[in-house]
This record gives structure tokens, sequence and C-alpha cells, in this order.
């Protein structure tokens, strides 16, 4: 019996959806197994890349971005032409930049004619992608969904602030969406049922996760794709059973790596193939979590993602595909004369190498002080008194005792600084209970949130915890039934009939000698 590897079944697929209208239509979703795991299920339809174009001249580009639309860039219909016939574009996505509230804050009356001359130029699926202000998407998109009926636009994001406008819209004229949530499943999919029980249908929605360009960004992306991909093919979770859409260019492209120049940091390498690998790398780890489009900007970027998932779908060898073709100056970087020392000594050497103590200074004896000659201080004369008139030394006897006076005074004083002195400790004990107070009902309210959220953390794992004991007894129910089924098919009785010729006992213990000598 041959042997045969163990296949993980699936409970649910991803919904097929198409975009797009005429022969360059779309078709995305469908499969039934894990990212890429063909020998596990099917993936009928390869993931798409659809190139990003801007509705306004980007200022803040870098040079190795610009460089392949700089002839372009003020007009999209002509930029949007150049994707689809010079880099071979499956869908164009038109960055609503003007429309942003906090930039040029363009009318959806300026927008639309901005989408009708692209649609005009092209002939491949477009998306529209707004700018994340829930108010002013809404107002642009229903505009631009009811000037272009019937056109099978996708328009996005879509959010649970806006679900209604747009998702009325886009049922009402013919269009898909992209329903968007900030890095969560249970956000994700809740803006789902709110698209499926306001009547959108179910051939009609993309999910945007949120999609980050590096670092944290990219791992908490990817872990909630992963998350949502389980849910719906191992699971069977039909509300996150659609096809991932990930914009990925805008946020790859605006990190500060990939537009610092060589001055700004020689140590990163060369500026363009720098920016175009961080968008590569960046679309194929988002392909492995499960994304079928990827929104990209640069076409060397492209062409080598498109590489990847030709490797990987049609198989090949990736010595073949040809490396980055740079369009900007060569750039020569010393990297020796920013690299320290070697250090070539062998660690035994280290150890057995005396240290040389460091000479000692001689710290020179303070000299003593010569002490300055005092000054002779002259004694005060006493100063003789003149003799007083009786009238005067009368006047001057005051009329009550000095020294009881002072004493009197003296005793005052005490008493007053005594009891300021009280009032203050009085105060401050009353402020360092308050702060007291405060601190320990801060405390109090912090433990209780704390409480809360692990009472709730602990819900939720046990709930996660229960649903995979769920799936574990399901998946050793169906190992227990294929192990019985292999052993019913190896109980049955072989059938065996003798051979037309017999061999005698002798001819048998010869042949058998002769096995037994050929093995040794």
């Amino acid at each position: 019996m041959g042997f045969e590897i163990f296949k993980e079944s699936y409970a649910g697929s991803i919904r097929p959806i198409t975009l797009g209208k005429g022969d360059k239509a779309v078709t995305v979703g469908g499969e039934s197994c894990l990212p890429l795991y063909k020998f596990e299920g099917e993936m009928p339809n390869k993931p798409k890349i659809a190139m990003e174009i801007w509705d306004m001249e980007p200022t803040d580009w870098s040079e190795a971005a610009k460089k392949p639309f700089e002839d372009v860039l003020g007009d999209p219909a002509a930029w949007a032409k150049k994707c689809v016939e010079q880099y071979g574009a499956e869908m164009i996505v038109l960055q609503l930049k003007s429309a942003d509230p906090n930039g040029n804050d363009a009318s959806p009356d300026e927008i639309v004619k901005k989408v009708k001359n692209i649609l005009e130029a092209i002939d491949v699926p477009l998306i529209l992608w707004g700018t994340a202000n829930v108010q002013k998407d809404e107002e642009v998109l229903k505009k631009v969904s009811e000037a272009c009926e019937g056109k099978n636009l996708v328009l996005g994001p879509v959010e649970d602030d806006n679900h209604k406008g747009i998702g009325a819209s886009a049922m009402g004229f013919g269009h898909a969406i992209i329903s968007s949530s900030p890095i969560d499943v249970n956000l994700a999919k809740q803006v789902n049922i709110l698209l499926e029980n306001l009547g959108v249908p179910n051939d009609r929605i993309l999910i945007d996760p949120t999609t980050g360009g590096l670092g944290y960004g990219m791992e908490y992306s990817y872990s909630v794709m992963e998350r949502i991909r389980m849910a719906a093919l191992l699971q069977g979770d039909d509300k996150l059973q659609y096809p991932i859409v990930n914009n990925l260019a805008n946020e790859v492209w605006r990190c500060k790596e990939a537009n610092q120049s060589m001055d700004d940091a020689p140590e990163l390498g060369d500026p363009e193939r720098r920016g175009i690998l961080m968008e590569a790398v960046g679309a194929v780890t988002y392909l492995m979590a499960g994304s079928d489009i990827l929104i990209m900007r640069h076409p060397e970027a492209i062409r080598m993602v498109k590489s990847f998932i030709e490797l990987i779908m049609e198989g090949g060898a990736a010595s073949d595909v040809a490396p980055i073709e740079k369009q900007l100056a060569d750039v020569d970087i010393d990297y020796a004369a920013m690299s320290p020392e070697p250090d070539l000594k062998i660690e035994e050497e280290k150890k057995a190498a005396p240290k040389k103590a460091a000479p000692k200074k001689e710290e020179k004896k303070a000299e003593p002080k010569k002490a300055a000659p005092k000054k002779e201080e002259k004694k005060a004369e006493p100063k003789k008194e003149e003799p007083k008139p009786a009238a005067e030394e009368k006047a001057a006897k005051p009329a009550e005792d000095p020294e009881a006076k002072a004493r009197a005074e003296a005793e005052a004083k005490a008493r007053a600084e005594e009891d300021a002195k009280k009032k203050a400790e009085a105060e401050a004990k009353a402020k360092q209970e308050a702060e007291a107070k405060a601190k320990a009902d801060a405390e109090a309210k912090v433990k209780a949130e704390e409480e809360a959220k692990k009472k709730a953390e602990a819900e939720e794992r046990a709930k996660r915890d229960e649903e995979e004991r769920k799936l574990l007894e399901k998946r050793a129910k169906e190992r227990e039934q294929l192990h019985k089924k292999r052993e019913a098919a190896a109980e049955k009785p072989e059938a065996l009939s003798p051979a037309e010729e017999q061999k005698s006992h002798l001819d048998k213990i010869v042949e058998r000698l002769d096995r037994i000598h050929r093995r040794v």
C-alpha cells in the first residue's frame, strides 16, 4: 500500500467575486484551502495585483516611486492608461487624495469628472479608494456610484458609520464594495453582517482588514488575516468567507525607510532598490496570509511579485526571474569605511595576554595653607557721656518696663509661630490624606478595569478553547473514521490461486538458498 499524506479537510470556502465588465473582467476568491495550500484544496483564481494611481500629482513621493510615471503624474487618465498598456495592469486603483477635507477638499463633481475620464481611457476593473473620512467618503462615493451606473466599480473603504449610504448606492447602481475594519476579526465580521442585513449581495463584498507597511503593523495585519481565513475555512464562518484586499503601496511608500536618501541612511543601501524590495517583501507576506488583491505602486516590485505567484501556482525556477532593473543612477556606498575595525585576535589569546596596569600618577601633596595674618582690631574707646539736664532725664524715663514689654512681644510672636506651624501641619496632613484617597481610588479603578479585562480575556480564551476543542474532536472523529476505513480495507482477504506449474520441495529449498545468498 503506497504512502498517503494526511490532508486537512475544510468546512468552508471563499466566495468568488467578479470585478469589472467585459473581456477584461477579473474574478478573485473561490479557494477552498488555506493560502497557497494547493495540495489540500483548490485555488481556481490566482491572486491579482492592482496598480495604484492618484487623482492629483503627489508631492511627497520619493524619486524611485516617481521615476516610472514622471511624464503622467499630473494626468490621472494618462497615468492609468500607461499602467495598463506599458506595465500590464490587470486592475487600477484610484486613490481619491484630492477629496481629503484636510487637503484640497475637492467636490464630488470634480471627482466624478476624473473617474469618467479614467473609465474612458482603460478597459480593466477600476477600484475607488476614499480618504477614510466617513462623511466625505459617503458623499463622494454615492455621487460617483450614481454617475457611473452599471460600470461595476469597487467602492471603499466602507465602515460601520457610512455603510448604509454607500451600501444602498452600490446595490442600486450595480457596484461592489470593500468593507473596512481596524485590524480586528470581530469588527470585520460586524461590518459584513451590517452589509448583509442591508441587503448587499454576498458576491459584491470584499474585506479590507487594514494593512500595515512594516514592523508591528505588518505582524498585526498578518495575524488578523490568518485568523479571518481560519475562521472562514476551518470553522465555516460564512460572515468571513470573502476575498481580502490589501492597500499595500500607500503604507509601504510612506514609511521613513522608503523615502530616506543615501545621504540620510547610507547603511540601508541603494534607496531605489530598498523601496522596491520593501514593497515586494510586504506583498509576498500578505499573499501568504491570504490576500486576493494587492494594491501596489512600483512596476519592478509588481513584476517580482507576479513572478512569485506564477512560481507558486505553476512551478518553475526562481533563478529565471530577472533582477531589479534600475531607472535612477547607480550609487556607490563604501560599506568598508562604515564598518568597525575587525578584531582578529583569538579568544584564547585575549585571555592569555596579561593586562598592563596603567601607571599611577603621583599625587601632589597639598601644601598647608599659610594662615593670613590677623589684623589688629582697634578697641573702641568708650564714649564719654555728657551730663544731661534734670528735665531731660525725667522725660527720657520710659513709662513702662522695657524688659516686660520685650518678653510679652516675644511670647506673642512664639504663639503666632506655633499657631502658624500647627495650621500648616494640619493643611499638609489634609492634603496628604486627600492625595492618598485619590491614589487609592485610582488604584481601585485600575484594579477593577484590570479584573474586568482579565475576565473578558478569560471568557474569550474559554470560548476560543471550546471552539478549538470542538474542532479537534471533529478532526479526531474524521481521523478515526479514516483509520477504520483503512483497517477494513486491509482486513479483506486477498484471493489466492494455485500456480499452473507446482515446484517440488527440492526446487523450493534451492530457490530460498539462492535468495539468501544474494542478500548476503
